[in-house]
């Protein structure tokens, strides 16, 4: 089989030859990889990287991450973006001009010129503070236009045929419905919002699921095979499934749902705690869930996850990259990849993983004997 062939095998439930190894490569760790590059690319150079160490290549492109209703101005809609470089952190500041008054956000992260593209920003300022703020953005926000939609299928397109066999491509899109809402909210805001502004709340995550499931139809229409919808926020570090099952999962489910109906399969990234929601992201209908973090990173055991969930989705990951990976000798790194790869490969429905994104200063020697272990340890 081809990486490609043995992706969307465990991804639509079959099992393959053997256990992908799907690596998550982005930014922070091919400008390590590569550090003859002034700027690395996260498809072009995952590419790369692939052919180079030899693994099966899930693409996590950041181009459509950012809203379109962020990027450029529209009738009624003026985008004005700013940005700085002050003591070693990046700036984005965003002032968005409507009839009735100026939206404001301001993000912020550490900055390095090869790898910040990289960089996921934190939000010092909020785009909605309150009911002011939401009623201008439901009345003048705009939809989706034709030069976005064009440039999903361009880049589709580039992307397909770059990666060839190698892997597929998993874009990232905005995230899900509850992430993207706590990136224009403040999140312990928008979380109790819940019970004591029921009406806004209800208004708000109504608001942004039309326009992620917009959104989200045009990239599926496109030629990518899985659309990535970023779950982490809320992880079980911060709600419990009542309120999962309660205030999210409808309307991240509406988004599941409109993907999975264009016959895209579903990637939900939660890199972190997740015991008590797995029973959920079942209900969401994903087809798989990344990245079953043990602890320190989560509070997840892939074996009891396998037994609970693992016939009804497909898991990835489970392989410390913060600590272990780092410090483990070559015999330590045998030791753990086999026995990960004896949990999580009976039955399929396993992609061999970290538990989130390869990181920068891991010894090569490391990745290069993950490989070689999970390869030989996977085949069915």
């Amino acid at each position: 089989m081809t990486s490609r062939e043995r992706i969307l095998t465990v991804l639509g439930g079959g099992i393959p030859d053997r256990v992908p190894v799907g690596l998550f490569v982005q930014e922070e760790y091919l400008g390590w990889f590569f550090p003859e590059k002034k700027k690395v690319d996260r498809v072009k150079d995952a590419v790369e990287c692939a052919q180079i160490l030899g693994f099966d290549l899930l693409v996590r492109d950041r181009a459509f991450e950012s809203p379109h209703f962020m990027k450029r101005s529209y009738t009624n809609w003026e985008v004005n973006e700013s940005t700085k470089k002050d003591k070693g952190n990046f700036y984005r500041i965003f002032e968005i001009a409507t009839p009735d008054g100026v939206l404001k956000q301001v993000e912020v992260g550490p900055y390095d010129e090869r790898t910040g593209s990289g960089i996921h920003l934190a939000t010092i300022e909020y785009l909605i503070k309150d009911e002011k703020d939401l009623e201008i953005f439901q009345k003048y926000i705009p939809r989706i236009d034709r030069e976005t939609v064009a440039a999903m299928k361009e880049r589709a397109s580039f992307s397909r045929e770059l990666i060839g066999d190698l892997g597929i491509s998993a874009p990232w899109s905005w995230g899900g419905v509850f992430n993207q809402a706590a990136t224009y909210r403040n999140v312990q805001d928008l979380l109790m919002d819940a019970y004591i502004n029921p009406g806004f709340y209800q208004s708000y995550m109504e608001t942004m699921t039309d326009l992620i499931i917009e959104f989200n139809s045009a990239l599926a229409e496109a030629e990518f095979d899985c659309i990535g919808i970023q779950g982490n926020i809320a992880n079980s570090a911060m709600v419990g499934p009542d309120y999962f099952e309660q205030f999210i999962l409808p309307y991240e489910k509406k988004l599941v749902d409109t993907i999975k109906g264009a016959g895209k399969f579903t990637l939900y990234h939660n890199c972190g705690k997740a015991q008590v929601l797995q029973n959920s992201y079942v209900k969401l209908g994903i087809d798989m869930w990344e990245t079953v973090a043990a602890p320190p990173q989560g509070d997840n055991d892939l074996k009891e996850a396998k037994a609970k969930i693992g016939d009804k989705l497909t898991l990835s990951g489970n392989l410390d990259q913060v600590d272990f990976l780092k410090r483990a000798s070559l015999k330590e790194v045998e030791e753990k990849v086999t026995e990960i790869m004896h949990i999580g490969k009976p039955g399929g429905r396993y992609i061999f993983a970290a538990s989130d994104f390869l990181e920068q200063g891991t010894p090569l020697e490391n990745v290069k004997k993950v490989i070689e272990v999970a390869k030989r340890e996977g085949v069915y």
